[in-house]
């Protein structure tokens, strides 16, 4: 079977589910592990990232890609037998906001990852049809940056922001609470004895494996769609049910699993909204960080009122005055995640400065080009530039610190730019398109 045939087969599959979910929108489905065969288990594999970091374990990708079939089929018998038992994942942190701290990662095994994207796959569509438009994180068609777009378009003549924060969600996620949501849209043992066993899975750090009671790891493949469920519970039906209808003017929200931001035309919805909220999330067992939980008059600036401004999923929101004088809103690359881009890259440089230029250059235009790809919005051209200069100067000093024999004048290192091909600072191609 080629691999064409097999993702028509498996969206047959998924299509059905959806289908299925569409026609009990209040009752659960029952029976849902069957669909997960060997040719299951072969996409997973293939959706699997194969340039990840290692789990528990020390295997790759293509160490497990080297006998795939035998792995496989030995795999679903595990699953099927109700004897696959989930590794530890392995932790790691890596730095956040401004890089001064750390956020902990979970890394599981590559074929623990196989197993939770079989299992995400099967869950998609039944919640794909209960999810809100609004919900843009880790979603099947939606991505960050349209999260960004439907926030600006909300923040059309401004607003009030409640700018939330949820205090360490991953590592607070109730287990018991999020089985019970689990269960009012799906009740099949395998599949739910499967996710018991990701949230019991421990935690390997520092060579003592620690079991949590609740929370999930941040970085396994199944903990984006947990959040999502939890937080559609949580937030997105009790926005829609019981805030949207009470609120006097116009009222938005735009979340990205966990990062959520609202958006009020009157002063005095915020304010209610920001006084219930921290009881809300405190039923199912969240707490909303009390510094960086704030409600900002996002507004045009006037003589009496300053301007203010707000983060999101890496971008600050703000207003700046148009070449004809009037107010605008604007987004540009927030200052701690430009600053953590760069000490990435710094880190990066030191450890890689004796590596041929070639190799270097290849690395180095991956890098720019992603960051460009993320952040080069309309509007942050300022941006995009900084950080493509800041990260030109980086790389002169490491390649002269290379050796003291011979220095690199800047002449010549605009040169060895041209000629490695180090792509030039620019936006995405959509923003270009947009002027």
């Amino acid at each position: 079977m080629t691999g064409l045939q097999r993702r028509g087969i498996i969206s047959t599959k998924q299509a059905r589910i959806a289908r299925l979910a569409r026609q009990m929108p209040n009752e659960p489905l029952h029976s849902l592990a069957h669909h997960m065969d060997l040719d299951w288990l072969t996409e997973a594999f293939e959706r699997t990232r194969k340039d990840g970091a290692v789990g528990i374990d020390g295997q790759t990708a293509a160490e497990y890609g080297a006998a795939l079939q035998e792995n496989l089929t030995d795999l679903l018998r595990r699953m099927k037998a109700k004897i696959y038992r989930a590794p530890p994942v392995r932790r790691v942190h890596i730095p956040k906001g401004d890089g001064s701290k750390t956020r902990p990662i979970g890394i599981p095994t590559f074929e623990d990852k196989i197993v939770q994207r079989a299992v995400v796959m099967l869950l998609e569509p039944i919640y794909e049809e209960t999810f809100c438009n609004f919900s843009y994180g880790f979603r099947p068609g939606k991505s960050a940056h349209d999260a960004i777009k439907a926030l600006d378009r909300g923040l059309r003549g401004g607003g009030w922001v409640l700018d939330a924060d949820i205090s360490a969600f991953f590592d607070t996620l109730d287990h018991k609470i999020l089985r019970d949501l689990l269960n009012i849209r799906m009740t099949d043992g395998s599949v739910t004895r499967l996710v018991g066993k990701w949230l019991h899975a421990g935690v390997l750090e520092g060579g003592v494996v620690t079991r949590a009671t609740q929370g999930t790891p941040q970085g396994g493949v199944i903990s984006p769609l947990l959040a999502n469920i939890y937080l559609h519970t949580v937030l997105d039906e009790w926005w829609v049910e019981d805030v949207r209808p009470r609120m006097r003017g116009n009222v938005g929200l735009v979340r990205y699993a966990d990062d959520f931001v609202m958006v009020f035309s009157e002063r005095e919805d915020a304010l209610k909204v920001m006084e219930v909220l921290p009881k809300r999330f405190a039923r199912f067992g969240l707490t909303l960080h009390p510094e960086k939980t704030r409600l900002v008059r996002f507004l045009p600036p006037t003589a009496d009122e300053p301007s203010e401004s707000f983060d999101f999923l890496g971008f600050t929101f703000y207003w700046a005055k148009a070449r004809r004088g009037r107010w605008v809103r604007r987004r540009k690359t927030a200052r701690g995640r430009l600053t953590r881009s760069l000490k990435a890259l710094n880190v990066w440089m030191r450890a890689a400065r004796h590596v041929p230029l070639d190799k270097q250059a290849r690395t180095l235009s991956r890098k720019l080009r992603g960051h460009m790809n993320y952040y080069g919005i309309r509007g942050n051209s300022k941006g995009i530039n900084r950080f493509h200069y800041e990260a030109r100067r980086l790389w002169f000093k490491w390649l002269n610190r290379r050796s003291q024999r011979s220095a690199l004048t800047w002449e010549k290192f605009n040169r060895l730019l041209k000629r490695l091909g180090i792509p030039p600072a620019r936006l995405r191609a959509d923003a270009r398109s947009n002027g």
